[in-house]
């Protein structure tokens, strides 16, 4: 079985079909997947999805393109939305330089609200982080401090440097359908540097769909592509792949409880 670690099942593309998306990812071997909040605004909607289903799970937070349209939401708030059995992890959050349309400023400091809200509830932090390598690194290194901070890197597409930081910050790497990409080798030389015991596989659906379905719209099921050509990459089997980054899986979000058998 895989584990899609991130996705968006409460967004308008997979919405009118969700139950027949969910099907499909069970016929296709993805018992377990992981319901990503963007706004805290539409936390309620999530967080119902994850309660209609018991392997479907769910994370609390703001992306860094949203942090200065959505309401504030300071660490304690967020720290108490935690406590719900179903929401197993603080983001997606961070910092994304690609449209700025969010201030620098505003995402520092709504990223720096995540990671206090994540050590404080021991739980992990999801980061979104594109074109802020070095202040990304930086704002890590700040909130790891005495070691309470647990993460991952979601949708990873930036530097091997990037990469290995977070390694060092004891933080998990997640890689989605950009690694099936013809461009995408750099990429793969990162996948290769990573430890398989510190590697998730995800879609980031309804985006970024794997090759050979590129173009079209992602869905959960969608992973088993991605995890294949990890596979390659690493030169162990599709079975290995799925094996360990399950397990890592959940050694990363303690509180999701494993699927049955």
């Amino acid at each position: 079985m895989l584990i899609d670690s991130h996705c968006h099942l409460d967004f308008p593309e997979l919405t009118a079909e969700r139950g027949a998306v969910i099907d499909r990812a069970r016929a296709a071997g993805v018992r377990t997947m992981l319901t990503i909040c963007t706004k805290i605004t539409e936390f309620d909607t999530i967080r119902s999805i994850a309660e209609s289903d018991p392997d479907i799970w769910c994370t609390v937070g703001i992306h860094p393109q949203e942090a200065h349209a959505e309401p504030a939401t300071d660490a304690s708030r967020l720290v108490a939305l935690t406590a719900h059995p179903k929401v197993i992890g603080i983001g997606e959050c961070g910092l994304d330089y690609h449209y700025e349309d969010a201030p620098r400023e505003t995402q520092h400091a709504v990223f720096r609200s995540h990671l206090e809200a994540a050590r404080t509830a021991q739980v992990p932090i999801v980061v979104h982080t594109r074109e802020a390598d070095d202040d990304t690194a930086r704002l890590l290194t700040e909130a790891s401090t005495g070691g309470d901070l647990t993460g991952v890197l979601h949708c990873f597409t930036s530097s091997m440097k990037l990469a290995l930081h977070a390694l060092d910050l004891g933080f998990y790497i997640s890689f989605s359908g950009i690694v099936t990409f013809k461009n995408a080798e750099a990429l793969r030389d990162v996948v290769r540097a990573v430890p398989l015991e510190r590697m998730l596989v995800e879609t980031d659906a309804p985006f970024l769909a794997p090759v050979p379905k590129r173009g079209k719209r992602n869905e959960p099921s969608f992973v088993v592509h991605t995890a294949a050509a990890l596979a390659q990459i690493k030169g162990v089997s599709a079975e290995e792949i799925a094996a360990v980054t399950s397990a890592n899986f959940h050694r990363l979000f303690t509180k999701a409880v494993p699927a049955a058998s």
